[in-house]
Order: C-alpha cells, then sequence, then structure tokens
C-alpha cells in the first residue's frame, strides 16, 4: 500500500467533518493482526485525555503538521512537553508503557503514524485522568 497526499488528504477531510476533530485509519492487513498500526488525522481543539496504555509502549511518528505533546507524573503534573514535528527536533518518539501523556494539535493537517502492542483495548477509568 502506498500512502500518498490524497490519503491524508481525505483524512484531514474526515477529521474536519468528525465532531472530535481526528480520524484513524487502520494499517492492519488481516484479522489476525495482532498489532496496532495507524495513520490519525488530527485537527486543532480534538481533545486528548491525560491517559496511559499500562501494557504498551506507544511510537508516534510525525507524517505532517505540528502538535505539542505532554508528559504527566501519576498526580497529573506535567513532566516534560516539547513540539513535535516532521523535520524538527522531535519527529518521533516512543512513549513508554505506563507514561501519563496528551497531546495538543497546532496545525491544522496533522497526520501520524501510530503503533502499539496487541489488539486494542479501550483505556478503564484508572488510565484517564481526565
Amino acid at each position: 500500500m502506498k500512502i500518498d497526499k490524497s490519503l491524508l488528504d481525505s483524512l484531514s477531510a474526515q477529521a474536519k467533518s468528525n465532531p472530535r476533530l481526528r480520524q484513524s485509519f487502520d494499517l492492519r492487513t488481516t484479522s489476525e493482526d495482532n498489532s496496532q498500526r495507524m495513520l490519525n488525522a488530527m485537527e486543532p481543539g480534538t481533545v486528548m485525555a491525560i491517559h496511559r496504555h499500562r501494557n504498551t509502549s506507544e511510537t508516534m511518528v510525525m507524517v505532517r503538521g505540528k502538535l505539542i505533546e505532554r508528559f504527566y507524573d501519576d498526580a497529573g503534573n506535567l513532566t516534560d512537553e516539547f513540539v513535535m514535528e516532521p523535520c524538527g527536533v522531535y519527529p518521533m518518539i516512543q512513549i513508554e508503557a505506563g507514561q501519563w501523556h496528551s497531546l495538543e494539535v497546532l496545525e491544522s493537517g496533522t497526520v501520524i503514524f501510530e503503533a502499539k502492542d496487541g489488539r486494542y483495548m479501550s483505556l478503564g477509568k484508572e488510565d484517564i485522568i481526565q
């Protein structure tokens, strides 16, 4: 599969019309694929609660656009924040399992690639701070 500008533009258009201001695109090729690999198009104003993934790390790669990634301690206090963009200082990060994090989208048309271990599991109340 080739991922081109047309696909990214389509995802961004869908994100703009989605009440959550984001749209994901599943990159798994079979139903037996136990990973999570996706593109996630997001628009400024999308709300990303402070959350964690206790059982998997998360790899995040900027495809286009710009956002601020934020890390927190167990009490919800901000411990680090940094700007991510494709050709910037942080075009890619590895978020360790259990790390509280959130993001703020700064540019319309922002798209990231995300990868996590295992099948999708919705977050429980104990995995969300706000």
